[in-house]
């Protein structure tokens, strides 16, 4: 009996090592397939105030995710789009200006925002500005997250 189980398992893995050879469908042990990683999707919650166009001034929803664009975000397609493209470039948008970087001593008006939420799996805690070059240089780069903003 001993040697009837031992050939039954030994023919089993056999089999089983042979079948993916075979081109036959594979299941790991417990014979269900692995499921698939699942991503959350990025939410934003974008507040912009003291603009010059009260249209921009408010607290925005922002949702990217596989369904698409969602939220009251008055931009939410462009503004899913311009994530993806950052993100495809490996770039960081929330991150502050490097402290050494050298900044023109320019105005943009007195719009400000502030991006909280999460982005490709890590949290974001922004602050916006329009006070320099580099913040307007910042601000231009996450347009239309961003409302486009005129003095």
């Amino acid at each position: 009996m001993l040697r009837r189980l031992v050939l039954t398992t030994a023919t089993a893995a056999l089999v089983s090592a042979a079948a993916p050879a075979a081109g036959a469908l594979a299941l790991p042990v417990g014979g269900l397939p692995p499921l698939p990683l699942l991503s959350s999707p990025d939410r934003l919650t974008v507040t912009v105030s003291k603009s010059v166009d009260p249209a921009a001034n408010g607290t925005f929803e922002l949702e990217c995710g596989a369904n698409g664009a969602s939220g009251n975000h008055p931009a939410a397609d462009g503004a899913c789009t311009r994530l993806g493209q950052l993100a495809a470039r490996g770039e960081d948008p929330f991150a502050p200006p490097a402290e050494d970087r050298m900044c023109t001593q320019q105005y943009g008006g007195a719009a400000v925002a502030h991006i909280t939420g999460t982005w490709q799996g890590r949290s974001v805690d922004a602050r916006f500005s329009r006070a320099d070059g580099c913040e307007i240089d910042r601000w231009e780069n996450l347009e239309p997250v961003l409302p486009l903003v005129r003095r």
